[in-house]
């Protein structure tokens, strides 16, 4: 489904999709710092100020919408990370990217985690559609990150044995840990660590 779709197929007019955005900009926010589970219909139709026949001609329910929701944090997300990696090609600039991440999770002292990892955690066991969903967001950020690492290695600051892959899921893996650690420790503290240690095994696979 687009954002120019309803649930049942038929195109929204403009000012079908502005409501349908608001739907889902309400949900995203309450989501994010509420959690999925303690997020009702309700709740949405308070912060979004819509009326519930608007809600449900857009959604047939709370998993139509937590599956927009996870769409909509997921485009957001990976245009940042395709802005902020999509140029880099040296460790210095993959420092800065994460100079970036942990000062923008600092201004809430590591509060609510990663947006992305934050619906994972809630949403994969429970809706088979939104986990794919999600698999495919985390691939594609993964991706993101293998192609800094192959630009590293065809530039030759990176030993040409390394496997990009693997390095790529470590380097994710930290990222995605740090966040949790920072989230319960209300401290990025964790989640800086956490990413220097990838990045200073990454560094280490330079060619001598």
């Amino acid at each position: 489904m687009t954002t120019a779709e309803s649930h049942d197929g038929r195109r929204l007019t403009a000012r079908g999709a502005k409501t349908r955005a608001r739907i889902v900009a309400a949900a995203t926010e309450l989501m994010y710092i509420q959690g999925v589970g303690a997020t009702t219909l309700d709740d949405v139709l308070a912060a979004s100020g819509v009326s519930k026949s608007q809600l449900y001609h857009h959604f047939d329910g709370k998993d139509a919408l937590v599956r927009a929701v996870v769409d909509h944090v997921g485009e957001r997300i990976i245009e940042r990370e395709r802005e902020a990696l999509g140029h880099v090609s040296t460790i210095r600039g993959l420092r800065r990217w994460r100079d970036a991440l942990v000062q923008n999770n600092a201004l809430r002292h590591g509060a609510y985690g990663c947006a992305l990892g934050s619906l994972a955690s809630e949403v994969s066991d429970h809706d088979a559609l939104a986990r794919q969903a999600l698999s495919q967001l985390f691939t594609e950020w993964q991706g993101l990150l293998a192609g800094v690492l192959r630009r590293l290695q065809d530039g030759g600051a990176l030993a040409p044995e390394a496997s990009i892959d693997q390095l790529a899921t470590g380097l994710m893996a930290a990222l995605q840990g740090g966040y949790m650690l920072a989230q319960t420790a209300r401290d990025v503290t964790p989640m800086a660590t956490s990413i220097d240690m990838a990045l200073a095994y990454i560094e280490s696979l330079s060619e001598r």
